[in-house]
């Protein structure tokens, strides 16, 4: 993914140019997202996050995910992320977000999957180390 949150590139810009502080979050986390509303892309890039993936009753929470030192213009992620097993559907992920909170906070970067999964009861999402690469291009 190599979208950035207009949040991100704010806070980057205003560290950089006016040399205001970030601090960064204390933890990443993988979200997952279906897009429900048709602007999976523009609501991502907003900070809006409407097309989560339901929370209520599905097992669904997002988790942590690292990555390893960035090397030319890459982070790539350094361990598997497993998510719990759906207890009912949650639909057709099409969506990926870095976010900065594990509830609520704010959408860092963003991308559409490659390939979109429906995930159903019993199923687990996954993205294996060495999968999630974000770049700034």
């Amino acid at each position: 993914m190599s979208a950035a949150s207009n949040y991100l590139e704010n806070k980057v810009l205003d560290h950089v140019l006016r040399n205001t502080a970030y601090t960064q979050p204390s933890g990443l986390y993988l979200a997952l997202f279906n897009n429900t509303s048709g602007l999976a892309a523009t609501n991502l890039e907003a900070g809006t996050l409407t097309d989560e993936t339901s929370t209520s009753g599905t097992a669904y929470g997002r988790k942590a995910i690292t990555f390893a030192a960035a090397s030319g213009g890459n982070g790539v992620s350094s361990a598997t992320v497993t998510f719990d097993a759906a207890t009912s559907n949650w639909g057709t992920v099409t969506h990926v977000a870095i976010m900065d909170a594990i509830t609520t906070g704010n959408v860092l970067f963003w991308g559409a999957l490659t390939t979109s999964k429906t995930v159903a009861t019993g199923d687990t999402f996954q993205v294996s180390s060495g999968n999630m690469t974000v770049s700034l291009a």
